[in-house]
C-alpha cells in the first residue's frame, strides 16, 4: 500500500478580490520526494503555492497537511506544524545578521535553536563564517542559502519553495539546486514553483503543469519529459 500524501490539495479555487487565478486544483506531495509545479507565465502557480503556505485564503477547496486539515489555519501555525515556505522575493531581513535571520526563522521551535543552527550549519557551512553580517551584503548565492535555510530552521516536514533560481547566473542555479537536493536527501518533501521546466521536471519525482489556473497535465515527472506532445505544447525550450 502506497505512502498517504503528506499533502492533500482538493478542488483548490484562490486569487485576488472577487477574481479567481486558480480553479479547483488538486495536488498531491508526499514525505520525502520532490514534486514540481510548471507551466507558462501568468498560469497562477505562485498564486497556488501562497493558498498552500496560508498567504492567500481559498474561495473553496481543502488543503491537508500531514493528515490534517489546515485550509483555515494561517501561515504560522502551519509553519508550526513541518509546512515551510520560501517565498520568491523578500525571503530574507536584509538589515539584520544571518544570525538574526535564522533566530526569526526558528520563532516557532525556540527550543531547538541550538539543534536548528548546528543542522543548517553543517548543511551550508559558508552560513556559519557570515553569521553576523547583514543579510544584505550576502552575495546571491548566499542569501539563497539563507532564504533556504531560514525555512529549516522551524524544522519542516515539506518546503514550498517559490522560484528559487529566478533571476540567478547559470551557476548559481546549478549551486541553488544543489542546496534543494541536499535538502530532499535529509528527507525534507519539497513542493517547487520552477520556471526552468525541464530543469524541474529532471529533479522531480511527480509534475504538474498549470495553463490558466487549471492543471493541463501531471503524472511522473520522466514520462512528462518523454512526451513530445507535452513538450511542444505547454514546456517551450525552458
Amino acid at each position: 500500500m502506497a505512502d498517504a500524501p503528506l499533502l492533500e490539495v482538493d478542488g483548490l479555487t484562490v486569487g485576488y478580490g472577487n477574481a479567481p487565478i486558480v480553479h479547483g486544483i488538486g495536488m498531491r506531495t508526499e514525505a520525502g520526494r520532490m514534486n514540481c509545479v510548471v507551466g507558462p507565465n501568468g498560469a497562477g502557480k505562485s498564486t497556488a503555492l501562497k493558498a498552500i503556505a496560508g498567504v492567500l485564503r481559498p474561495m473553496s477547496g481543502t488543503i491537508r497537511f500531514a493528515g490534517e486539515d489546515v485550509t483555515s489555519l494561517s501561515t504560522d501555525a502551519r509553519v508550526g506544524r513541518g509546512l515551510g515556505y520560501v517565498p520568491q522575493v523578500a525571503n530574507v531581513f536584509t538589515s539584520l545578521t544571518v544570525l538574526e535571520n535564522l533566530q526569526v526563522g526558528a520563532h516557532t521551535k525556540r527550543s531547538l535553536l541550538k539543534a536548528r543552527l548546528e543542522s543548517v550549519f553543517a548543511l551550508f557551512p559558508p552560513l556559519k563564517d557570515a553569521t553576523n553580517r547583514p543579510a544584505g551584503t550576502l552575495s546571491g548565492g548566499q542569501r539563497s542559502m539563507l532564504a533556504l535555510s531560514r525555512a529549516l530552521m522551524a524544522d519542516p516536514k515539506l518546503l514550498l519553495l517559490d522560484e528559487p533560481t529566478a533571476g540567478l547566473a547559470p551557476k548559481l542555479v546549478d549551486d541553488v539546486w544543489e542546496h534543494i537536493l541536499l535538502i530532499q536527501s535529509q528527507g525534507i518533501g519539497i513542493l517547487i514553483v520552477e520556471q526552468n521546466t525541464r530543469r524541474a521536471l529532471s529533479h522531480s519525482d511527480a509534475g504538474y503543469v498549470l495553463v490558466d489556473g487549471r492543471v493541463a497535465a501531471d503524472g511522473p515527472a520522466a514520462e512528462m519529459l518523454a512526451r513530445p506532445d507535452l513538450v511542444e505544447m505547454y514546456l517551450g525550450g525552458a
